[in-house]
């Protein structure tokens, strides 16, 4: 027998068309869940005679859920594989969102929305992974790329969709799509995703698939990425509570295009993947980062409103559709056979993020100063991971 004939074999090439459909697609529906509450906030306040500030913890608990799952089922992918684990948490995802429908108050509410976003924490750290093993590499940086945009893209289009149907359905009525969709989604994965081979178990049982975090949790390159990730989310979803919470504009319609704004940015970008992939991902995020922190700091300083706010935005979101692909893949390259485990850890980062983002957006007295606040945080996450970036000068 030949050294050759001991080696594992690579694991199957999958179909680039369809599961980047199929990814895309549950990506949108299962990170959306987080923002789709942002535009309900006035209508679920009437439901429950209270105010929508008071029910931004609504937020704040499916992040924290979301978080939490990440820690758990990162792992639990690299032990028993990508898709055994997303097979079993999206029916489950689909039951909790629908539950959330039936919630008689805001604190049964509050609850429901932790246990929905654990549910479809299953999904991101699982699906990013499956990607970077799945996908031939020529065609890898595309395909996290859109992904990653599709997690970003669910703000605007789930909330779009939200202020152009709660008038329709109601706010419960949008939970149960949500729901529906969300099952669908699964049977959609089920059809494209390849069997998977976990890895072999090392000892331990099953704590044994947490052995990497520490490790993880002790590099400095990775835990600049990590930080900044939670910075990137947390003014992206902190932009967009601000718009609703300051009154940036009176009229719905200039609030819907100010959040449509970013999506022809997340469109665009992951088609020019192969030309932003000639740059090394750290220096590319690093970049990515700035040019955010500077649109920001702009539309603080120029007091934008109007077309020029929308233009604005626009380029911010190129920034962090750009920008976040950029850490993932700098994350998952570092973290070898730890992936899954590594972008638990990415995946949890945005989820404390987007949890945060809301209370973030409360805590200021206007728009404006909110913006330089992030501008300012956003600045020193791109200096961070600029200085902070491998071994030996090496940017991995």
């Amino acid at each position: 027998m030949t050294t050759t004939s001991l080696r594992p074999a690579p694991p199957a090439t999958a179909p680039f068309g369809s599961t980047l459909l199929s990814f895309v697609l549950t990506a949108v529906l299962v990170s959306g869940q987080l923002y789709i509450v942002i535009p309900l906030l006035p209508d679920m306040a009437a439901t429950w005679g209270t105010v929508p500030g008071e029910l931004t913890w609504l937020v704040t608990a499916f992040g924290a859920g979301y978080g939490v799952g990440f820690l758990i089922f990162g792992p639990l992918s690299d032990r028993f594989g990508r898709r055994r684990l997303v097979l079993a948490g999206l029916p489950l995802a689909a039951l909790a969102t629908a539950l959330v429908a039936a919630a008689p108050s805001p604190e049964a509410a509050l609850v429901l929305r932790a246990v929905q976003g654990l549910a479809v924490a299953t999904f991101p750290p699982a699906g990013l992974a499956y990607l970077a093993e799945r996908i031939e590499p020529r065609r890898r940086a595309v395909a996290i790329s859109a992904v990653t945009g599709a997690f970003l893209a669910s703000a605007v289009l789930l909330q779009v969709l939200a202020q152009l149907l709660v008038d329709t359905t109601g706010w419960r009525g949008l939970f149960l799509i949500s729901g529906a969709a969300l099952a669908l989604s699964g049977l959609g994965l089920r059809a494209t995703m390849l069997p998977g081979t976990p890895q072999a178990p090392t000892g331990g049982g099953l704590l044994a698939a947490y052995r990497p975090l520490p490790e993880l949790l002790r590099d400095r390159p990775l835990l600049a990425r990590y930080a900044a990730s939670v910075v990137v989310l947390t003014g992206f979803v902190a932009v967009y509570t601000g718009l609703q919470l300051y009154g940036v504009t009176p009229s719905s319609g200039e609030l819907l295009a100010l959040r449509a704004a970013g999506l022809p940015a997340m469109i665009a970008v992951p088609l020019l993947m192969p030309w932003f992939g000639r740059v090394a991902p750290v220096t590319r995020a690093a970049v990515m980062l700035a040019g955010g922190a500077l649109v920001l700091a702009a539309a603080a300083l120029t007091g934008a409103a109007g077309p020029g706010l929308v233009l604005l935005l626009a380029v911010y979101a190129v920034a962090i559709t750009a920008g976040l692909p950029s850490l993932n893949e700098s994350i998952s390259a570092r973290a070898g056979r730890s992936r899954g485990t590594a972008l638990a850890l990415f995946s949890f980062s945005l989820a404390v993020g987007g949890s945060a983002g809301p209370q973030v957006a409360a805590l200021f007295s206007g728009f404006t100063p909110l913006l330089y606040a992030l501008a300012a945080a956003m600045g020193l996450s791109a200096l961070a991971v600029a200085l902070v970036s491998g071994r030996g000068g090496v940017p991995v």
